[in-house]
Order: C-alpha cells, then sequence, then structure tokens
C-alpha cells in the first residue's frame, strides 16, 4: 500500500460474525473523541455490518472533514507504522484490522485498549487550513468565526443523534462573565473547596512563557487532585458531584471552562491525585485550547490529554488507545502550549507535591488598544483591571479613607476583592497572590452604630422550599467614614459562605438620603445565577430586597442626624415596606409574622374585620399581631426620644453650670476692676490735695518776703 490517497480493493475471506449479534443488524458508532473512560466515542463514524452466509463483513469508514481531520494517507501512514496485517473489504473499501471482530486483550501498561487502526485522527493536521480566520487578542470579538463550512449530521449512535458543541461554544458560554475577577472568584472557589481533600493554600501569580515571552497565569492549590476521570469530568460541561456534598461552592459543573476562558484563549492544567481506595498515584495533563480549536477549523471541542500511572517508583503512561495517539496528543499540547516538550511538561509536577493541582492560562485577552485586560504592573502584589472598572478618583478616595476603601477599590483590584470574597475561611488556608497572603476582611469591621436584624424569608405559592426554617442575620451600619459623607452603600449579600453581590446597591434615594449605611448577610435560601455574580430573580428574592430597602430607610432615617445630616421625620418608615422583623436583642422569642399587607388600607381593613383574608392570605389574628408589633415598635421609638430628651435636658443643665460659672467669674472680675478703680480714684484724689496743698504753702511763702524778695 503506497502513500497516495487512493481505495484499494483487496479479496479477503469472511469472518465469522461474533456469538450473540443478529446477521442483519447494522450499529453506528458515534465518536466525538472525548477521551472519557466512561464513553469513548470516536470523531469517525464506523458502521459495521453482521452478515449470516456468505456475505461480506466489513465496516463502512465515513471521509474526514478538510478543516483538521486526517486524510486517507495519513491513516496509510499509520498502518505502516504499526505493521500490522491488514484486511480490506472489496465492497466498502476501507482497510480493518486484523482480528477486527474478535476481542483485544489489554497489553502490559495499557489500562484501556480499542483497535490501533482507528486512531483519534484529530491531531494529525495541526497547520491552519488556508483560508482560516487568524487568532483574535480581544475577548469579545473572539467568538466571530464559523469553523469548517457545512457537517454531517446524518449520524447516529443506536438510532439516536448525539448533541455536537461547537468550538464558539467555549466562548459564548465564557460571556456570561461580565467582569474578568468574576472569573477569578470561580478558580478560587475550586481550591477552597479542596480543603475537605487537604488543600491548605492557593496561589495565583503570573509567569513568563519561555516559548513567545507572553504573560501567563498561574492558579495552584495543594488539594486532592484530579485523577483522569475526574480531570476529563472537569474539561466537560455540567458533571459536578459538589452539589450533593455540603460545605463546597461549585455545583453547576461549568465554572472551569467559563473563567479560564473569560480569562484567556487557553488552559492547561496539571493535576496530581494520590493513591486511594486501592489505586494508583495518578497525574494527569489536559489541553483546552481555543486557539487550538478555531486555527484548525474544528467543528467539535477536542481535549487532548495525557494519563500517567505511579508503579513503584517510576510513572508509566496510560495509553487509552494506542502509543501513536499518545504520541499524537504529546505532540499536539507541545505544539498549542508553551512548553516544548514532554520532559518540559514534567517538570511542571516537579513544582507540586504529592497531590495539588496546576493551572496555566496562557494567551491572555487584550483590550481595544492591544494591552492586556489584566494590568501586572500598577501593583507587583495585585492583579489588577484595566478600563472602565478601575477609577482613579476612588483610588485616591481609598488612600484617604480606609475604612471604605474595599468599596472603592474591589471592582479593579484582585486583592480587594479577594479579600472579601468570603464570610468565613479556614485558619488553615491561605489565598496568596502574587508572593503575598490576601488578609481576609470581614466589612463588618468597617461599620460604627451596627444593628442585627433576623430576617425569615417569605416563599411564594409557587415557591420550592428546601428548608423552611432558613433565616438571616442582616448586620448594618454606617461605615466609619460615614462622617465625611462619603457616598458609600450597599449590602454585600452572601450565599454559603460566598460573596455574590458585593456593595449590593438597592436604594437609589435622590439626594444624600442613603449615604453611608451598609450591611452583611447570608442568604442560603436564594439562588445563585451561573456566573455567582448575581442571583435569579424570583419572588424569594424580591421580597429580600423589598425588605432590605425598608431596614436601610429605617436605619437611616433614625440615625442619619448622628453622622452630621439634618434629622428626616417620616411617620410611615416603619411600615412601608411590610413587617419588621425583630432583632435578636429586641425579640427573645424570635416571633416573625410571615406574608404581612403592607399597605395602610389592607392593615385597616384586616384590623376592621377579623375573618377576613385579603388578596395576600392574611387573616384577622395575624393583623392584630401585626398592629401589635408596629404598637412596640412605636413604644421602642418613644423610649428612644424619651433617651434623646433626657440627654438633651443634660445637656442643657450643663450648660446652664457652664453659664453661673462664666458669670460668676465675670461678676468676681468686675468686682475686682470696681475696687481697683475706686483705689485709683481715691489715690488721684490725695495727689490733687497734695498738689493744693504745695501751692497753697508757696503763695504764703511769696506773701511774707514781699515784693523786694521778687527783685
Amino acid at each position: 500500500m503506497d502513500n497516495d490517497v487512493k481505495q484499494e480493493n483487496v479479496q479477503t475471506p469472511t469472518p465469522t460474525p461474533p456469538a450473540g449479534i443478529p446477521g442483519e443488524e447494522t450499529v453506528t458508532l458515534v465518536d466525538l473523541c472525548s477521551s472519557d473512560d466512561s464513553d469513548l466515542e470516536r470523531e469517525d463514524v464506523v458502521e459495521r455490518r453482521y452478515n449470516s452466509g456468505n456475505n461480506p463483513v466489513g465496516a463502512k469508514k465515513r471521509p474526514r472533514d478538510t478543516s483538521g481531520g486526517s486524510s486517507a494517507s495519513d491513516m496509510n501512514d499509520d498502518v505502516k507504522k504499526n505493521k500490522k496485517p491488514m484486511m480490506v473489504d472489496d465492497e466498502l473499501k476501507v482497510v480493518l484490522p486484523e482480528g477486527f471482530d474478535q476481542s483485544i486483550p489489554p497489553r502490559h501498561g495499557v489500562t484501556h485498549t480499542i483497535p490501533a487502526e482507528d486512531p483519534c485522527s484529530v491531531f494529525t493536521s495541526m497547520q491552519p487550513p488556508p483560508g482560516r480566520v487568524g487568532s483574535c487578542k480581544q475577548f469579545w470579538k473572539a467568538g466571530d468565526y464559523e469553523g469548517a463550512p457545512g457537517g454531517n449530521w446524518d449520524l447516529s449512535s443506536g438510532g439516536f443523534d448525539h448533541v455536537r458543541v461547537h468550538p464558539k461554544f467555549l466562548h459564548s458560554n465564557a460571556t456570561s462573565h461580565k467582569w474578568a475577577l468574576g472569573a477569578f472568584a470561580e478558580l478560587l472557589d475550586n481550591a477552597l473547596d479542596e480543603v475537605a481533600s487537604g488543600a491548605t493554600y492557593v496561589n495565583v501569580d503570573m509567569l513568563e512563557d519561555k516559548k513567545e515571552g507572553h504573560r501567563m497565569l498561574l492558579i495552584e492549590d495543594n488539594g486532592g487532585g484530579m485523577d483522569p476521570e475526574k480531570m476529563r469530568q472537569c474539561m466537560s460541561l455540567g458533571y459536578s458531584a459538589k452539589s450533593k456534598l455540603a460545605n463546597t461552592i461549585g455545583q453547576y459543573g461549568n465554572g472551569f471552562k467559563t473563567s479560564t476562558m473569560r480569562l484567556g484563549a487557553d488552559v492547561i492544567v496539571f493535576s496530581r491525585c494520590p493513591r486511594k481506595n486501592g489505586k494508583s498515584s495518578t497525574q494527569s495533563i489536559g489541553l483546552l485550547s481555543y486557539t487550538f480549536l478555531r486555527s484548525t477549523g474544528k467543528e467539535d471541542i477536542v481535549v487532548p490529554m495525557l494519563d500517567y500511572e505511579r508503579r513503584d517508583t517510576e510513572w508509566s503512561k496510560i495509553v487509552r488507545s494506542s502509543l501513536s495517539d499518545w504520541d499524537k496528543n504529546v505532540k499536539t499540547i507541545i505544539q498549542w502550549s508553551p512548553f516544548s516538550s514532554e520532559e518540559d511538561l514534567l517538570l511542571q509536577f516537579a513544582l507540586m507535591n504529592d497531590h495539588g493541582t496546576r493551572i496555566i492560562i496562557y494567551n491572555l485577552w487584550e483590550d481595544d488598544q492591544g494591552m492586556l485586560e489584566l494590568d501586572f504592573d500598577a501593583d507587583p502584589q495585585d492583579i489588577q483591571l484595566r478600563g472602565v472598572n478601575r477609577d482613579e478618583k476612588n483610588i485616591k478616595m481609598a488612600a484617604q479613607f480606609p475604612n471604605s476603601r474595599h468599596f472603592l477599590t474591589y471592582k479593579h483590584s484582585l486583592r480587594s476583592y479577594a479579600s472579601i470574597l468570603y464570610l468565613r475561611i479556614p485558619p488553615s488556608f491561605r489565598v496568596i497572590l502574587r508572593g503575598r497572603d490576601v488578609e481576609h476582611h470581614n466589612v463588618v469591621n468597617d461599620m460604627m452604630q451596627t444593628e442585627q436584624i433576623t430576617y425569615r424569608p417569605q416563599y411564594g405559592a409557587d415557591s420550592y422550599v428546601k428548608d423552611s426554617n432558613m433565616s438571616a442575620v442582616v448586620i448594618l451600619g454606617f461605615v466609619k467614614d460615614a462622617k465625611h459623607h462619603v457616598d458609600v452603600q450597599g449590602f454585600n449579600v452572601y450565599h454559603k459562605n460566598r460573596l455574590i453581590k458585593p456593595f449590593w446597591r438597592i436604594w437609589n434615594a435622590t439626594g444624600s438620603d442613603g449615604r453611608g449605611v451598609i450591611g452583611v448577610l447570608e442568604a442560603n435560601f436564594v439562588e445563585p445565577a451561573h456566573d455567582k455574580q448575581g442571583f435569579e430573580r424570583t419572588t424569594v428574592l424580591s421580597r429580600l430586597e423589598t425588605r432590605l430597602i425598608q431596614m436601610q430607610k429605617i436605619y437611616w432615617n433614625t440615625n442619619c442626624h448622628k453622622i452630621g445630616y439634618a434629622p428626616r421625620r417620616n411617620k410611615n418608615a416603619g411600615n412601608e415596606y411590610g413587617h419588621s422583623d425583630k432583632s435578636p436583642e429586641n425579640d427573645p422569642e424570635g416571633y416573625a409574622p410571615s406574608g404581612i399587607n403592607t399597605r395602610a388600607s389592607d392593615k385597616f381593613y384586616s384590623s376592621s374585620y377579623q375573618n377576613h383574608r385579603g388578596d395576600n392570605g392574611v387573616s384577622g389574628k395575624d393583623s392584630s399581631m401585626y398592629l401589635q408589633e408596629e404598637l412596640r415598635r412605636e413604644r421602642e421609638r418613644s423610649k428612644a426620644l424619651e433617651a434623646e430628651v433626657e440627654l438633651a435636658r443634660q445637656k442643657i443643665e450643663e450648660m446652664s453650670k457652664e453659664q453661673e460659672n462664666l458669670i460668676e467669674i465675670f461678676t468676681e472680675e468686675r468686682d475686682r476692676r470696681d475696687v481697683e478703680e475706686e483705689s485709683l480714684r481715691n489715690k488721684l484724689e490725695e495727689a490733687s490735695n497734695t498738689i493744693e496743698e504745695l501751692l497753697n504753702k508757696i503763695k504764703m511763702l511769696e506773701g511774707s518776703k514781699g515784693p523786694s524778695w521778687r527783685r
């Protein structure tokens, strides 16, 4: 057989159909080259027809797409390399491996074996086809390509069609992250979830690509790592066992793909899993490269992977199909990754201990000016964002008002955002950013004059309630810089320890109302969106938002004068937005009625007709209890006003005493001056008398001497 692309007819004996397979039944196999243990599908589609009698047995192999697939000459080259005798069916004109209908015993060192003639041929053509669109370095424009034209959709497996995933989906899926720091949060979540497997740190850093000299991102942890099966689940869509585990953040099986593809076009993952449950230690390498898929015009997502197994003191290859396929995976990873050889790849495992995961994201996205979206130079110990998220005015204010620093800088600074990303963090776990630990920060420490209010969710009739006893403790107060009238406000809303809505501004009042009020709560009764930067819009969330607005209004109207604002008078502040939940210190019994009407007319109507139920299903009994609650709160307000009056009276008394002291001092001073004035008058009078006496004596002397004396 030569290397030319041509068909060759060879007469072959008819093999015997395998036992248990009907003679005329057709089986169609679809191969997406996923390299998954549980579902080894290939890109090539093979139809095998087993016939009874003397009918020929063969397989029809459909031609590959020209956009990066294998050609007939490539397949013939593989046959020559393997040097195995082949059978060729003269009817279907395709080469079959000898013993194709027989089971193949596994070789030593091979954990899974499939016919060597049927390789995962998508790796054979590495150069971009002529006319293929080049790589785009701007994230929001990187999805503008269509891949190879056409495609064979007349393929099925067992009578069912397979859904294909185009590589462009990697980009469109990543657009759920409008904010790049939200992508970092997904990767930090994965590392924190590994605390249960022994992780003590996650390290985020910047690396240099030795091949191209470009900058890359490193995210690594020393958790339990991933075995080959989990590595494939990580690279696939929707696989997640975390949703069934307690105290874990991940739940959708999509965060790794969206986050890495949002930060850069390509990612390579190194993971080492220790020996457990009788299984040997393993280490795996996986490449998810949008550049590779785009440049070679792939129509399906192809993920080259390498697996190794520790045997005694050495690491052995886990060959899933054939050594030629292994070599193709190695060649593909080396060509499209920052590493130059398999030895360079394996050196990455030397940088981790017996277990852990090392993620390297490269070909980082650029902005419209051709600069990296991520700014590594503004702060050598931080990773910041360029563009609209960076406000120089806020940066200057953060230096002036340190208690408002996180509000002013979290949008562009990863260090600032990561410090408030988790409500609680294990004492033994470290988040390291560019060589320096990120100091965990609780926004409650930035507050003064805090109050605690227990909120119990109000579920709608169509809501699915997991736990009816759920509640949230809302801590709110003034930021310590509020006396400077800084425009800082909003609620940090966490879900299962993870910050979902940072400084959620829900009261957009005109003027300065609400300024300086911040709050913190953990709301596990609302579901976060897939990007974990917001919540699903549900009735429960809407009612929570309404209640938080009410809390902020009541707190502001009651306390704004303490930070220099004019006192507000709002008689309806306490009942404008529904019932008020009781704080622990004010409500020892913990009672919190649900489903209360919010309108004044509804309250009056319910109290007038005790057995009537309004539109919201509030009974007269509930209305009465609500009015009692309002009365109790009014009494508390009266007591607060009495305390303020008493404080004012005390101040008046103090001022009166000060005034009396001043009057006494003034009187003493006046008396002293009067005495001094009287003394001066007396002295002046005495001096006048003395002068008069002297003048008289002079006259007498002049009279006694006569006129002759004058001459």
